[in-house]
């Protein structure tokens, strides 16, 4: 283990967020693919710390269990009563035996800007500096409302965090605030945790009191500067829940065009963390990237394309499309406007067209589904082609059924196939065709009602009509050139 690894990372997450408004604990607000508290799990763990505890309190249940699915290897600690970020602290090392031998980090459950670069800094500082406490500060453009590092001018040393309200007229000139994120040593943390008292307006254990008694026993208190004091905004209402997301997506953005992606328009585009890319890949305006999706070198998407845990592989080209838990291939065009969801898997060079529809259908190499048709429950064959208008009838009211259509097959427009039904390879079908029954491969089907014309239906039916008149003048002219 490095130096600078630390022993445990406490992440305090048990407030209720009451400017929220929200029924939602505050910290399971997402922005960018993952809750608030999520973003700071992830940050943490870059640390490779040997534990990883969140203190939980409002909405125990829903929080832990989310918190579960995110980190399996996390433990949760319960605060049952909101008596402070000390008191919140001391449950978080009573969890990991009441004192750690090493560095402990404690970060604040919504910060989600907050990087695993600058905690590791925080690390690093305060192993360097053998600080018993380091302070992640940041140097902000305006510090009105904001807690002041004062330091000591001769060793750099933090002397004391004033809040606003006590600060002297000298003090609030100071641009350097206080984060609320802190490295101690373990050993003096838990021993400055049983010392806090709650003599004051709260009646709560403050943490940053646990500073003063260490200094006044003599401990050297240090300070680490963020390198972006955004990355210690935290969240308390939608205003900052917003900002908080324009400034992640934006940071997000700038990574993935950095590493090749082309992103015409980031003012319009959204992305979030979870999500992975390749070089030359090129992403149009208006256009969603969320969950687990890929884009894979050379695809193409949007614009106004919203794609959520959906895999575009090299040189795919998606436009005006919304797709769910899919799958594009290779070369593989969709839309405009067409619809995959969940279990779409279109292989190489294949097409869903416009207003095209998809649900749990594997389309094959080369297969298109052109237009203006639904395919729903149904594997299809390589190098078929699916007429306009077409619909796989999958689901008969109680269950849902499959179709299978064969490679090399073509279908004719407006066809039904009713499932369960089976398309041999090579076979054909004919336009306007309900399929009910299996098709041999090599057979054309051909399943709709034989045309009558009725001669002088429309004049004996509808006299006087436009149609009528029309009709007679088309006879007319018809007898007279015979």
């Amino acid at each position: 283990m490095s130096s600078e690894r630390p022993a445990a990372v406490v992440v305090l997450a048990a407030g209720e967020g009451t400017r929220m408004k929200s029924k939602t604990p505050k910290v399971l607000h997402e922005i960018s693919g993952r809750s608030l508290v999520g973003h700071v799990v992830t940050a943490s763990r870059e640390l490779d710390p040997e534990h990883l505890v969140v203190v939980v309190g409002h909405g125990r249940e829903q929080v832990t269990a989310h918190l579960t699915a995110v980190d399996d290897r996390l433990r949760t600690a319960h605060q049952a009563e909101q008596k402070g970020t000390g008191n919140a602290v001391r449950v978080g090392l009573d969890e990991l035996g009441g004192s750690v031998e090493g560095t402990v980090i404690v970060v604040c459950g919504d910060t989600p800007l907050l990087s695993g670069e600058t905690l590791a800094a925080l690390a690093a500082t305060h192993t360097a500096d053998s600080n018993a406490v380091t302070v992640l500060t940041a140097e902000v453009p305006d510090s009105t409302g904001y807690g002041r590092i004062v330091r000591d001018p001769a060793d750099g040393a933090v002397t004391a965090i004033v809040e606003h309200k006590d600060a002297t007229d000298a003090q609030r000139e100071i641009r350097e605030i206080n984060s609320g994120v802190f490295a101690f040593d373990g050993r003096l943390l838990a021993d400055a945790l049983g010392k806090l008292r709650t003599d004051n307006s709260q009646g709560e254990e403050y943490l940053t009191d646990v500073l003063s008694i260490l200094r006044e026993a003599g401990h050297r208190v240090g300070a680490s500067v963020a390198g972006d004091h955004r990355e210690i905004l935290g969240i308390n209402n939608r205003l900052q829940l917003a900002e908080a997301r324009r400034l992640l997506n934006q940071r997000l953005l700038e990574r993935a065009m950095l590493a090749g992606v082309t992103v015409v328009d980031p003012a319009s585009t959204l992305i979030d963390a979870t999500v992975t890319y390749e070089r030359d890949a090129i992403v149009h305006p208006g256009t969603q990237l969320l969950g687990a999706t890929h884009l894979g070198e050379d695809a193409e998407v949007g614009p106004n394309s919203r794609l959520t845990d959906t895999v575009v592989r090299a040189g795919a080209r998606v436009d005006n499309t919304v797709a769910d838990r899919a799958e594009v291939g290779e070369g593989a065009t969709v839309g405009p406007y067409a619809y995959l969801r969940p279990g779409t898997r279109l292989g190489a060079k294949a097409k869903a067209g416009t207003y095209v529809e998809m649900k749990n259908a594997t389309i094959g190499e080369g297969t298109k589904v052109p237009h203006l048709s639904y395919v729903g429950d149904a594997t299809i064959g390589d190098h078929t082609n699916i007429g306009a208008a077409s619909v796989f009838v999958n689901y008969d009211g109680v269950a849902k059924h499959h179709t299978t259509i064969g490679s090399h097959c073509r279908t004719g427009s407006d066809n039904m196939f009713v499932a369960p039904v089976t398309v041999g390879d090579g076979a054909y079908t004919a336009a306007g065709s309900v399929i009910t029954k299996d098709v041999p491969p090599g057979s054309l089907a051909v399943a709709r009602g034989q045309q009558r014309n009725i001669e002088g239906w429309v004049a004996r039916k509808r006299p006087g009509s436009g149609a009528a008149q029309a009709a007679q003048a088309a006879t007319s002219e018809r007898d007279s050139e015979s």
